[in-house]
C-alpha cells in the first residue's frame, strides 16, 4: 500500500508574528503571572482589542448593550462556570488552577484567529498542556475543539496525537501512552453511572498505551485497558479491556484480526467474514 506522509507548507508570511505572540504567551506562563489575567487579556487582544486597556471600565459602562458587557465579563474564566466545577468529585483548588487555560484553550479555538487554524492552535494547545496535564510527554499536538473534563488528571506521553472535536474525559484519570493516536469526534471516558441512579458514579483509570490507535467517532469506556500497539475502529464500544496488537470493531467492540506486525505469541486470529 502507498504511504502518504504529510506535506510540509511553505512558512506563512505571518509566521514571525506568531512565534513572537506564542513565545510571550510561553514567557508569561513561566513567570508565574496571573492565569486568569493572562486569558481574559489574550482573549480580548484577539476578539475586542479596542476593550483591552479599559476592560473593567467596559464590563461596568452602563452606555454599553448588556449583551457586549456579559461578553467582556465572559472573557475572564472567572466570570464563567465549566461543568467540572460541578462534579462531586472536582477539587476545587486544582481545578481553579487550571481552569484560565482550559478556558483559553477552548476559546481560542472559536475565534477567527483559531477557527481552523492548524499550525498556530497546535503550538498553542502545546504551550498550554504542561500546565494542565499532570503530565505532558514531547510533540504533543492537539487539534480544534477538543476537550477535557479536569484537564489536571491527564497523563500524555511522547508523540500523542488528538485530532478534532475529541472529549478526553478524566474524571477518573486517562493515561496515554507513547505514540497514542486518537480520531475526529471519538470519546474516552473515565467515569461511569449506575443504571439505577445516574448519581451513583463510579470513577476507574482508563489507560492507552504505546502505540495504540483510537479511530473515527469510536468511545472507550470507563476502565479499559486498551493494550499496546491495539486499535479500536471506527465507531467501535470499547466495553472491556482491548488485547495489545488485536483491532477492535463493534458494538460492543470485539477482536476481528491480530495486526500484522503482532510479536510471536498473539493469539492468530483472522478477519470476520461478512455475511
Amino acid at each position: 500500500m502507498p504511504i502518504y506522509p504529510l506535506r510540509k507548507l511553505p512558512t506563512l508570511p505571518t509566521a514571525g508574528v506568531a512565534s513572537q505572540w506564542l513565545e510571550q504567551l510561553a514567557d508569561e506562563l513561566k513567570s508565574g503571572s496571573d492565569r486568569a489575567v493572562l486569558c481574559r487579556r489574550t482573549l480580548c487582544e484577539i476578539s475586542y482589542p479596542e476593550y483591552t486597556a479599559n476592560w473593567e471600565t467596559a464590563v461596568a459602562d452602563p452606555k454599553l448593550p448588556l449583551t457586549t458587557r456579559l461578553t467582556l465579563s465572559a472573557l475572564d474564566p472567572r466570570n464563567v462556570t465549566l461543568e467540572p466545577e460541578y462534579y462531586a468529585e472536582c477539587d476545587d483548588a486544582r481545578f481553579q488552577k487550571v481552569k484560565p487555560l482550559l478556558w483559553l484553550w477552548y476559546s481560542f479555538d472559536r475565534t477567527f484567529l483559531g477557527g481552523q487554524n492548524v499550525e498556530l492552535g497546535v503550538q498553542l494547545r502545546r504551550i498550554l498542556a504542561p500546565y494542565i496535564f499532570k503530565r505532558c510527554g514531547e510533540n504533543f499536538k492537539a487539534f480544534q475543539f477538543v476537550e477535557f473534563s479536569f484537564g489536571y488528571n491527564m497523563e500524555v506521553g511522547d508523540n500523542v496525537v488528538v485530532h478534532r472535536y475529541v472529549l478526553l474525559d478524566d474524571r477518573g484519570g486517562i493515561s496515554l501512552g507513547n505514540n497514542v493516536s486518537i480520531s475526529d469526534f471519538a470519546n474516552v471516558y473515565s467515569h461511569t453511572h449506575s443504571i439505577v441512579d445516574q448519581r451513583d458514579v463510579t470513577d476507574a483509570l482508563t489507560r492507552l498505551e504505546d502505540g495504540v490507535r483510537v479511530t473515527y467517532h469510536a468511545t472507550v469506556l470507563a476502565g479499559v485497558h486498551v493494550h499496546e500497539q491495539a486499535m479500536v475502529g471506527a465507531m467501535a464500544v470499547a466495553t472491556k479491556d482491548v488485547r495489545p496488537y488485536h483491532v477492535y470493531v463493534g458494538i460492543p467492540a470485539k477482536s476481528v484480526r491480530v495486526k500484522p506486525n503482532a510479536p510471536q505469541g498473539q493469539e492468530n486470529l483472522t478477519t470476520i467474514k461478512k455475511r
